[in-house]
């Protein structure tokens, strides 16, 4: 270990789809969190934990904030506001592939009003070819946000500019202690990783209409030494969705399986046997014990 060993807590804050959870996965060097092309994928604050002989970053992806549109939706919000209370820093996240539009100015009231310092992280610039453009909208974010101490631009699927944002990171952190064993990367339980693994691969393989309404309960997590037994329900909120998951002759459901198992083998470093099922639940985003049910957001909400 280094002589000044830092530690702080850092929190990514954006709109949805802006690359957070990309961020956390690329920094962790593993997969912490779930990624799609879906709006409001990350429903709950995932630690990542990065540890140096420099010292320890625990890095907190965030739900996008959004204007909620049913119960679910305002506990994500409230999931999502109430972690930028506690933490070190701010990365705030942008793309200018998108532009600034209402929903940075809806992140920008809450992140100014949390007076926490600021780190404007610039992102997708690979998929950005104008440079000049690319600075006018780096100055309109920057002004958009209080408290910015620097600017940052990076691509979080190609890695461009990440090593120099985590040194950035360690010089403004202060001295501290570890706040979690070194072989830790996330602060997340087994059980929880298993159910996001099955919720992402329900996003990446059905229609648009299922991702928003879908929940994952997993409600057997069976250690039995050479083998990890796990069960898990699907939700959805309509008797017409159940057969979208199920698929042709449950061609869909084996796909959503084998493609779960897959990435909780390598994870998990076990052999995995993977159960699932589909189960219909009318309106439950609007049902509290439902919501904490089947979202893993009964200890944020507590």
């Amino acid at each position: 270990m280094s002589e000044i060993f830092k530690s702080g807590i850092v929190a990514l804050v954006g709109k949805p789809n802006v690359g957070k959870s990309s961020l956390i996965n690329r920094i962790i060097g593993e997969k912490i969190a779930i990624v799609s092309d879906k709006p409001q994928t990350t429903r709950n604050r995932i630690g990542g934990i990065y540890t140096t002989d420099q010292g320890q970053i625990v890095f907190y992806d965030t739900p996008g904030i959004h204007k909620p549109l049913h119960k679910l939706g305002q506990y994500i919000l409230k999931v999502a506001t109430s972690s930028l209370l506690g933490v070190d820093l701010l990365l705030v996240m942008v793309d200018p592939t998108d532009g600034l539009r209402e929903s940075d100015r809806l992140v920008a009231t809450h992140v100014n009003g949390s007076h926490v310092p600021v780190f404007l992280v610039i992102n997708k610039i690979d998929a950005y070819g104008d440079r000049k453009l690319l600075e006018n909208f780096s100055e309109n974010a920057s002004r958009l946000f209080e408290n910015v101490l620097e600017r940052f631009y990076i691509s979080a699927e190609k890695g461009t500019g990440v090593d120099s944002l985590i040194e950035a990171i360690f010089k403004f952190l202060p001295a501290g202690k570890m706040l979690f064993p070194e072989d830790y990367i996330t602060d997340r339980s087994s059980r929880f990783m298993a159910s996001e693994i099955v919720r992402e691969k329900v996003l990446q393989h059905t229609r648009q209409e299922i991702p928003h309404s879908v929940g994952v309960s997993v409600h057997e997590f069976k250690d039995e030494g050479d083998l990890l037994r796990i069960r898990a329900d699907i939700v959805v909120e309509r008797n017409s969705q159940k057969p979208i998951i199920l698929g042709k002759g449950g061609s869909m459901i084996k796909l959503i399986g084998s493609d779960a198992r897959r990435d909780m083998e390598y994870i998990f470093d076990q052999k995995v046997f993977l159960d699932l099922f589909v189960k219909v639940r009318e309106k439950w985003r609007d049902k509290d014990s439902m919501i904490q049910e089947f979202t893993n957001l009964k200890d944020e909400l507590s």
